[in-house]
């Protein structure tokens, strides 16, 4: 299983959506050449969401979808705020490595299988995928959930995945400037 993914989230949409692809994806890309016109598309039609959304939608039904398309769907939701349709791109990534793995489902029997291999590409996307997920669900307003995945992570690597900043955001810490009536000063 080749995968060449730098990570599920991301400061730039998919494909670096801004800027636009004449007709070719990035190099980074690792997909199949119709899933790479499909995804080159939606970038390039990023501006015209149903046209774009169109595009995704076909990368994402063609047979043995690649991870590559199935972070760039990530992507493109993500940034479209489209955070149910990302949030089941991402439970899709992290399904498959699951499988794939064969992997426990218990987390205290999961996590040393993560530490113990945290250098290897399925390893790193499965945990961006599920910081994303956790990211996603904080969004969505189930912030138990975000907490749990938040925490998880952080017992990984909290800065490496972002459950550092997640429980910052999720928990911040009292105002420094507030009394103790909790006023502000």
């Amino acid at each position: 299983m080749v995968i060449s993914v730098s990570g599920f989230i991301t400061s730039s949409p998919l494909l670096a959506m801004t800027q636009g692809f004449a007709s070719k994806a990035p190099p980074w890309l690792d997909v199949g050449a119709a899933s790479e016109q499909l995804l080159v598309a939606a970038a390039n039609t990023w501006e015209d969401t149903s046209t774009s959304e169109h595009y995704i939608q076909k990368a994402l039904a063609q047979p043995d979808v690649e991870f590559d398309v199935l972070v760039g769907a990530y992507r493109y939701y993500f940034y479209k705020n489209h955070d149910v349709e990302a949030l089941q791109v991402a439970r899709t990534v992290l399904d498959r490595i699951h499988q794939a793995e064969q992997w426990p489902t218990d987390w205290d029997t999961l996590m040393p299988i993560l530490k113990s291999r945290l250098e290897d590409t399925i390893v790193r996307l499965y945990l961006n995928a599920y910081a994303g997920s956790g990211l996603l669900l904080a969004r969505l307003g189930r912030v138990q959930e975000a907490e749990t995945i938040a925490a998880q992570v952080q017992q990984i690597d909290a800065k490496e995945f972002g459950a550092d900043v997640l429980l910052t955001v999720l928990n911040p810490p009292p105002d420094e400037d507030e009394d103790e009536e909790g006023d502000t000063l």
